[in-house]
């Protein structure tokens, strides 16, 4: 069985690429980070039995949300959907810190539902980073609100724009959608903010991150100003405080986190010493059958699409996903992945951000990343589900 060597980092390495802004080969725009910190032995957490105090049947929601519920299987609610969805049923915002995968967007979109059937006259916008996101939280509450009679609208990049204003004419009482396109309709014309009265802002910190301070801002100050608020976020730092201090009203905050999620993570590094010999340790990592489910992030759309076709050609079973790539092809992509129809995802950072798959064993960083909280951010795409993960980092001798 081929098994993948890579060099362990010791002292005298790390004295010699101090000062080198060039580690991961390629040019780089971003921050220097020691290759040091892209190694650690995981330390996962012990798991706390949670005992939930409520089941989803005692929940005080509409008949129709019970019966989706059930059919749904949702028997025993998660930490995050336990303390969230009650406080939110009674109408209070909520600050709720929790990762990926903790089953947040139940968490929302049960309360939000049920006041949509409640109050035909309430209309929500769902906010989220990426159209991976948009559309992961759009079938939850599809499926949730199935029979409620309401109509819906997603509103994403890289998608047509006919379909999007043939659903915003049939005037949608839920609305989910990325932040740029969400602005562009407003900017249209085609969607007018000031009747919506409940908001969620999903992964918070994500959508910071990437720039969308300003669209935010502006959505949350043209919405209804008697509204229901919803921030999600993986983190809660400045930015993030005063976002929701500014528009949340006397909020209840529910925090999941119990640490990082690279804890999980089994890091490590890979040095090599040009294009082919990289391409050569990629191969044999690769033909590692421990390597089972892989995301393998590169750093532009062009080298992500090369190293796909390459890998490929390679006869591995793999796909590519990047912002050049039409909203069909990401999708197919990313349910190929999700359904072992293919076991290596290549990406960017930013098609990546969003991604909810649990059972990625490895992640791997080609190129080096742009920020040492990116890079947190890719290998937390394993070791989910209290399971342990790989990442592996490529570092040019």
């Amino acid at each position: 069985m081929p098994s993948y060597k890579y060099s362990v980092y010791n002292s005298a390495k790390r004295n010699n690429s101090r000062g080198n802004n060039r580690t991961g080969g390629g040019k780089r725009r971003g921050d220097y980070i020691d290759p040091s910190r892209f190694i650690a032995v995981a330390k996962p957490r012990a798991d706390v039995q949670y005992t939930a105090i409520n089941n989803f049947s005692d929940f005080f929601v509409e008949p129709i949300l019970h019966a989706n519920l059930t059919a749904k299987g949702y028997q025993t609610p998660s930490p995050i959907q336990d303390k969230t969805i009650p406080m939110a049923l009674e109408g209070k915002d909520i600050i709720g810190i929790a990762d990926t995968g903790t089953g947040k967007t139940a968490a929302f979109a049960v309360p939000v539902i049920d006041a949509l059937i409640k109050n035909p006259h309430s209309k929500a916008l769902i906010v989220a980073p990426t159209r991976e996101l948009a559309q992961q939280i759009e079938e939850e509450c599809r499926s949730l609100g199935k029979g409620a009679g309401f109509s819906g609208a997603v509103l994403i990049g890289g998608a047509s724009m006919g379909p999007q204003l043939r659903d915003l004419r049939a005037n949608p009482r839920i609305v989910i959608g990325t932040p740029g396109r969400i602005k562009d309709h407003m900017e249209r014309g085609t969607l007018k903010l000031q009747q919506f009265n409940i908001i969620v802002l999903d992964e918070v910190d994500r959508m910071l991150d990437m720039g969308f301070v300003a669209d935010v801002t502006e959505i949350l100050d043209s919405m209804a100003k008697e509204r229901q608020s919803f921030f999600f976020s993986a983190t809660m730092d400045r930015r993030v405080e005063t976002l929701i201090q500014t528009f949340a009203k006397d909020p209840e905050t529910i925090s999941i986190k119990s640490g990082d999620a690279s804890e999980n993570v089994h890091q490590d590094v890979v040095f090599y010493g040009g294009k082919t010999e990289k391409m050569d340790k990629l191969h044999d990592i690769l033909l590692d059958e421990k390597v089972s489910k892989v995301i393998v992030f590169d750093e532009t759309q062009r080298s992500v699409e090369r190293l796909g076709n390459d890998l490929l050609a390679l006869g591995f079973k793999v796909d590519a996903i990047h912002g050049g790539k039409s909203q069909g092809q990401r999708q197919r992509a990313l349910e190929g992945f999700k359904k072992n129809k293919v076991n290596i995802l290549v990406a960017t950072d930013v098609a990546a951000r969003g991604i909810d798959v649990a059972d990625i064993t490895h992640v791997i960083n080609f190129s080096q990343p742009q920020s040492y909280q990116d890079y947190v951010h890719r290998i937390g795409r394993a070791g989910r589900a209290g399971k342990i993960g790989h990442a592996l980092t490529f570092v040019n001798k």
